[in-house]
């Protein structure tokens, strides 16, 4: 389905519960598209209605990405905010569409994808209940307002790969850091893997998402 220019697909749902229900937005990373993180439905609770969301932007060797960045010029701000109005007006639609509870919202990026999940809420902390940031880093920008002072709804779930070669482990430890210095409810675990999923950290961060969906 395409929401305000974002595709989407939204999971099969099959809870007898009538809802509104909890809702995990699945984003990607850089080079995929919105089929890549369907895989991991099977780990994630039930009463989750999951929708996965594609990049608006394709990405020149195929697949989409949310922003440009590269080694030289760093992050494209102005791109970045745009990805990040981007996934907030699919959300707009997605919550008049579907039962979603607006208070329990939560987001599951890797790698780029955890870029824009850890941007957009802390631009807009007040949209979301929670955050699993799988191998990503924290954009900077004078451009970027977090709002480091309305943070005291929302958590987080770091994970990163003590070996990654893509996005080194050091920018997993310093998102932490500085959410912990902001006095933001968040854990971080770091795994003996490279730039990708595991079973370990899977599980952990659907654990982490069961153990914070009750309502308010």
């Amino acid at each position: 389905m395409n929401a305000s220019s974002l595709v989407y697909k939204v999971a099969p749902f099959s809870s007898s519960e009538p809802g509104p229900h909890p809702a995990l937005i699945l984003l990607h990373g850089r080079g995929t598209d919105e089929n890549d993180l369907l895989g991991l439905l099977p780990a994630f609770d039930p009463r989750l209605l999951v929708v996965s969301v594609r990049a608006p932007f394709p990405f020149s060797y195929g697949g989409f990405t949310w922003f440009d960045l590269d080694e030289e010029k760093g992050v494209d701000t102005e791109q970045l905010l745009e990805g990040c109005h981007a996934l907030l007006r699919c959300m707009d639609e997605l919550e008049q569409n579907y039962p979603i509870d607006r208070k329990r919202v939560f987001l599951f990026g890797f790698s780029m994808g955890a870029m824009i999940a850890l941007t957009v809420s802390l631009l807009h902390p007040d949209r979301f209940k929670g955050v699993v940031a799988h191998s990503g880093l924290l954009p900077q920008g004078d451009q970027l307002k977090y709002r480091w002072n309305d943070m005291a709804e929302i958590a987080f779930f770091i994970a990163h790969g003590e070996f990654d070669p893509v996005v080194p482990v050091e920018h997993g430890r310093r998102v932490y850091e500085r959410l912990k210095n902001a006095h933001v409810q968040a854990e971080y675990h770091e795994y003996p893997i490279q730039h990708t999923i595991s079973d370990e950290s899977l599980s952990d961060a659907a654990s982490w998402l069961q153990s914070h969906l009750n309502p308010l």
